[in-house]
């Protein structure tokens, strides 16, 4: 099939629409990779995620600076081996040594707990629709305007904060609402730029960004917080990303079609890769099938258990080790994001692993269920010991390392399952079951901020004890239920004229 340079959009509607005509023994094979514009796309998304999870994760360690009291932390310091500093160097003394111009503010762990997922009432809003509005409008639009709103609300967090714990929280939750329509939003970029068998790795690639944000967002934060004062956090990551929303509208297209400078030859793979899976033509989302499918459910369920996980180990691993341990800030970054650039790592290669097994003939059911077993079994049982080895701190490191590093093996599992079952509507599918996995998000900072409040010796113990009944719970169900066929509402629908 040869493919013009130029295309109208009738064009492209009907080069799409060939899909029941082309065998994939004429999809391209030598087309070149990782110098290509659809990995460079993953790319341009990675970073996209990273200024996303950073603006929202930089106050899960600036928090310690933030408020001016421990008392909800452990009295006993049970750590004998291999602390990093002297108790003298506890997060009191850290907040003395801050300009006289930084506030300090009387937060409880509940409070900080609303605080931590007042974001994610935002992000509730709009994950979903955004979605939807994407696959309609394009991401390039709706992701773009989400990080430019997302970064604009970042850089006034500081001034909301001195205004008053509800206009944090309103700013929060406003902050949400555009990170929910950017990271809603940017799923529906794969149903024109991924070929099936290439999926995985630039999936994982693109949501490697958001554990490499959290990475730098936490060790940063802790050095930006003691040399500058904690606001410089939200201001430096909050201008960076409204210097990318620029970048981001000159340099993202929402097809190979409308790119002006891909080769015809990856242009062509692409879209022969895609040609049995792309509608002809704009069909009604059906909306009683997906609501009785119990592989879609699955997949939800258990994107809604492994954030709980996701959550645990993104917002409170700061928390834990300041109260456990009672490092001092500066470390306390370092230690807090030092298992996060081993979770980029797995993640990114936990995509190329999985592709590649995809070309040795295994099951795609098979990978993705194999793929979330292992991003959430080991990562749960690692976690959810941590309170019997709190006296060893170099083991609760390596707990946290591993739980961290084998989590992001998920990517290759249930976060790009809709594009399996339902490729034609994977861009609303992957926004609902993000919407439903994000209420994890507003759930376990409320949830854990009461159970320390109440009981903060044994409080991390019921954290940890929930957090691995809700995982395994998810799991169980994907296991049963979870399928890699497109289903039959997916599939394309005759339509007859009369």
């Amino acid at each position: 099939m040869a493919t013009p340079t130029k295309l109208s959009p009738t064009s492209r509607e009907s080069m799409y629409s060939q899909d029941m005509q082309l065998d994939e023994k004429s999809i391209p094979r030598k087309v070149q990779s990782l110098c290509s514009v659809r990995y460079g796309m993953a790319l341009i998304v990675h970073v996209c995620n990273f200024i996303f999870v950073g603006q929202n994760a930089i106050i899960n360690i600036t928090m310690v600076a933030m408020v001016n009291s421990t008392s909800h932390q452990s009295q006993v310091n049970v750590s004998t081996e291999g602390l990093p500093v002297n108790s003298s160097s506890g997060p009191n003394k850290v907040l003395k040594s801050f300009s006289a111009g930084v506030s300090v503010y009387n937060w409880s762990p509940q409070t900080q707990g609303i605080i931590f997922g007042s974001v994610n009432y935002g992000m509730l809003l709009t994950i979903a629709p955004s979605g939807y509005l994407a696959g309609r409008v394009g991401t390039k639009l709706v992701v773009g305007a989400a990080l430019f709103g997302s970064s604009l609300f970042t850089l006034c967090i500081p001034l909301a904060a001195d205004l008053g714990l509800v206009f944090l929280i309103v700013t929060r939750i406003i902050q949400g609402i555009c990170q929910g329509s950017g990271l809603g939003g940017q799923y529906a970029l794969w149903e024109k730029w991924s070929p099936p068998h290439e999926r995985s790795r630039l999936c994982s690639i693109a949501l490697s960004g958001i554990i490499l944000g959290h990475f730098t967002a936490v060790l940063l934060g802790g050095l930006i917080s003691q040399i500058l004062g904690w606001p410089f956090g939200f201001y430096i990551f909050g201008a960076i990303g409204c210097v990318y929303s620029i970048l981001w509208i000159v340099l993202v297209y929402d097809d190979p079609i409308s790119h002006p400078r891909i080769s015809i030859l990856e242009k062509e793979y692409i879209l022969s890769s895609l040609a049995q899976q792309v509608s002809s033509s704009r069909q009604t989302l059906p909306l009683k099938a997906i609501v009785r499918s119990l592989p879609f459910w699955s997949m939800s369920f258990c994107c809604f258990s492994h954030q709980w996980l996701v959550t645990i180990l993104a917002v409170y691993t700061p928390t834990y080790i300041s109260s456990v341990f009672n490092v001092n800030l500066r470390d306390n970054g370092f230690l807090s994001s030092f298992p996060f650039i081993f979770a980029w790592i797995f993640g990114i290669l936990g995509g190329q692993l999985s592709d590649f097994l995809l070309t040795k003939n295994f099951r795609l059911i098979t990978l993705r269920k194999l793929a979330t077993t292992l991003g959430n079994l080991p990562s749960s049982v690692l976690i959810v010991v941590l309170p019997y080895f709190r006296s060893s701190f170099i083991t609760t490191i390596i707990f946290l390392t591993l739980a961290c590093g084998l989590s992001p093996l998920c990517q290759s599992g249930i976060y790009i399952n809709a594009l399996d079952i339902a490729p034609r509507y994977s861009s609303f599918l992957m926004g609902v079951s993000r919407e439903i996995a994000h209420t994890a998000f507003v759930l376990v900072p409320t949830v854990s901020g009461f159970l320390l409040n109440q009981d903060p010796e044994f409080g991390w113990r019921n954290i940890f004890f929930l957090m691995f009944a809700v995982n395994m719970l998810g799991l169980l169900f994907y296991l049963i239920f979870g399928e890699a066929d497109v289903q039959d509402w997916a599939k394309e629908r005759k339509t007859t004229h009369l």
